[in-house]
């Protein structure tokens, strides 16, 4: 796991710290939502930016993440992540405002937003073919393990200390993930040839966040905008490419990527609905709220690396195909007994559904990336962390509208909202495993 005078294992740790911090905040202030709306007066849609503009940010600077790997050293990349992430921490720990908490999110999103493909550039680049599934589960291990202890964590540290103390213990694991990746990520030469596309990233930035505007408001107007941004942004990008849109024509590419996007909805509605339902539908307090999301998330994350070694052993097509199966039954249990579960059968359900996602993700993610020639690998990481930031910012954004917009009362609003959520899911899940077994026969080549 030495290449040249690369530390690739701990590379990996250093950037997945990184990762590991990102998800750990976004999931642990889901926990917070309910004070937040009390200290700086808001509502479910106003505070859910607090996690939409984190997403957002990660969504816009991800596709650059493939033009920076081509023109910056990966040493440079890695210091200039953690500072943005630093900053970003310090700035949320002390926010006396709505908007001063968001300016700070956003910090941390350009931080994390370089650092998520980073990992995973470091993964497919450096790391032998054969340890390829483990090391991606590996990876996925630090991303997923952080749902685990997020909502716990948020929960704990919310009703000992206060929300702005969660972001207070992430400063020194911040540097010690930058003495890591110093020592672990050699300094490198980079040729910087491209000419960056300022003008199809601003459209692309529009784009995305009009959307998401459009989403949350339920706006023709917005989703207008949208529309003419990203045919801007498509029109230059074609000029002097940013992105590389070519991948878009290989199909099998396109649909074990549409199965990674179901299960980054899933993880992130279900960040937004439990909890909250939890807290406002059944009136349990927030450390409550935190410790249900752990037993779960903990299973998916140990999952992570085991169903690596399995891929690496047997292939793709039984781990995420048994993944898929469990995955979809328990989220169909889940939301046909939602209105009566108690909080015991809610949590059996989620840890089934954990347990399918630690058998299949990681391996849909090496499957899809699988799909295309290593010339187009950064451009296939780039566009698939762009889209798993954009669709969990967007399904935090849809769950967050079904809430308001049913919300007769708090208690009320919590429940149908929650329902419509989960109904939602049952249709995706429906599908992705139905496109999966269009796909076996090009995996099992």
């Amino acid at each position: 796991m030495k290449v040249k005078d690369w530390h690739v294992f701990q590379a990996i740790i250093a950037t997945g710290i990184m990762s590991f911090s990102g998800v750990l905040i976004e999931t642990s202030m889901n926990v917070t939502f309910p004070t937040l709306m009390k200290d700086f007066n808001t509502t479910a849609n106003g505070v859910q930016w607090v996690t939409t503009g984190y997403l957002l940010a990660i969504a816009v600077i991800v596709p650059l993440s493939a033009y920076f790997i081509r023109n910056f050293s990966a040493r440079r990349l890695f210091i200039v992540s953690n500072i943005f992430f630093l900053l970003g921490v310090l700035i949320d720990s002390f926010a006396p405002s709505l908007m001063m908490l968001l300016a700070g999110r956003v910090l941390q999103g350009i931080g994390t937003g370089i650092a998520l493909p980073l990992m995973f550039h470091i993964i497919l680049t450096k790391s032998p073919f054969e340890k390829r599934g483990v090391m991606m589960g590996i990876g996925t291990m630090t991303t997923s393990i952080a749902p685990a202890i997020g909502p716990t964590y948020g929960g704990i540290v919310l009703s000992a200390l206060g929300w702005r103390a969660i972001f207070w213990f992430l400063v020194p694991l911040l540097l010690i993930s930058l003495l890591i990746g110093l020592h672990s990520i050699p300094q490198e030469e980079a040729n910087r040839t491209e000419k960056f596309n300022a003008f199809a990233f601003v459209a692309l930035s529009i784009g995305l966040a009009s959307m998401l505007i459009g989403i949350e408001k339920m706006s023709p107007l917005w989703f207008a905008v949208s529309l003419v941004a990203l045919v801007v942004f498509y029109f230059f990008n074609a000029r002097n490419t940013l992105l590389n849109l070519h991948v878009f024509k290989n199909s099998y590419f396109v649909r074990l990527l549409i199965s990674v996007l179901v299960y980054q909805a899933m993880f992130l509605s279900l960040s937004f609905i439990l909890p909250n339902y939890l807290q406002l539908g059944l009136g349990q307090n927030s450390t409550t709220a935190g410790m249900f999301m752990f037993p779960g998330a903990i299973i998916g994350a140990i999952l992570a690396p085991i169903s690596g070694r399995i891929l690496d052993a047997i292939g793709p097509i039984k781990p995420i195909m048994f993944g898929l199966i469990v995955s979809t039954f328990a989220i169909i249990g889940m939301t046909l007994t939602f209105s009566h579960a108690s909080i015991w059968l809610l949590l059996m359900w989620h840890m089934l559904m954990l347990f399918g996602s630690g058998m299949a993700v990681n391996n849909l993610m090496t499957a899809t990336l699988g799909q295309l020639d290593r010339s187009e690998s950064a451009d296939g990481n780039s566009i698939l962390n762009t889209f798993q930031q954009f669709v969990g910012a967007a399904a935090t954004a849809i769950v967050a509208q079904l809430f308001a917009s049913t919300q007769h009362t708090v208690a009320n609003g919590t429940m149908i909202g929650s329902r419509y959520g989960l109904i939602m899911l049952v249709a995706l899940f429906i599908g992705s495993l139905i496109l999966f077994i269009t796909v076996i026969k090009k995996l099992r080549n």
